[in-house]
């Protein structure tokens, strides 16, 4: 496996509580979080839930996210998947998953009125890596621990949710060379949508072929990025 020079799992973590009152993950070598200091909740429904699981209006979709996490982007999904009757095909990456220690200390079911999901959040952390496992009826999680550069897969999803740290920590993974990969894993017409707005950024995805959007970013940030493989 490819694994990048400063793994988070070795940095000191701490559980932080954010603006919007929901929890994240804090790196203090990196002063860099799993989600924003200004709202993880917020911005995960902001940045992927309205300008990336909202436009998709089939029945069956399949989503890559990059950087599994906390799973925050996983329960949400499942969420609002519920609401509008659509079957999930949801496959996270993650080099480094989230200890249970860590993610017992969340409290993402209670923030989110969600207290009835909370023994489907923890299996969505206990299943195998590895193989596809239902986490219920309309929603299968798959989730893979390898670096988002090794990923090959082609024209597999219909949105990507592009959550790595920023690229100030680990700009190779903000690269031309894992954005051709996810170019390549979208298929026609798939979205690829992240909190990021750095121009850097911007310049690769439209380098390996996207057609790319600025709209306005969670709170705490003025932009974010849309990408569409056409």
């Amino acid at each position: 496996m490819i694994f990048s020079e400063n793994p988070s799992f070795i940095l000191k973590r701490k559980i932080i509580t954010t603006a919007d009152g929901s929890k994240t993950i804090h790196l203090e070598a990196w002063n860099e979080q799993y989600h924003s200091k200004h709202g993880a909740i917020q911005e995960a429904y902001h940045v992927f839930i309205t300008h990336g699981l909202h436009l998709l209006n089939g029945p069956a979709i399949k989503i890559l996210e990059i950087g599994f996490g906390t799973g925050l982007n996983a329960l949400i999904t499942l969420l609002e998947s519920e609401k509008a009757n659509q079957n999930i095909t949801y496959v996270g990456v993650e080099a480094y998953p989230v200890l249970v220690e860590e993610v017992k200390q969340l409290d993402y079911c209670e923030q989110l009125n969600a207290v009835k999901y909370q023994t489907v959040f923890e299996h969505m952390h206990d299943s195998l890596w590895e193989r596809p496992v239902s986490i219920t009826e309309s929603f299968q999680l798959h989730k893979q621990q390898k670096d988002f550069r090794e990923i090959h897969d082609k024209e597999e999803y219909n949105l990507v949710y592009f959550d790595a740290f920023g690229a100030r920590v680990q700009p190779e993974l903000w690269s031309e060379e894992v954005f051709q990969a996810m170019y390549h894993a979208l298929k026609q017409d798939g979205v690829l949508v992240t909190y990021a707005a750095k121009g850097s950024v911007r310049r690769a995805m439209q380098a390996v072929g996207f057609t790319v959007e600025r709209l306005p970013g969670p709170p705490g940030k003025r932009e974010m990025l849309r990408a569409t493989k056409k």
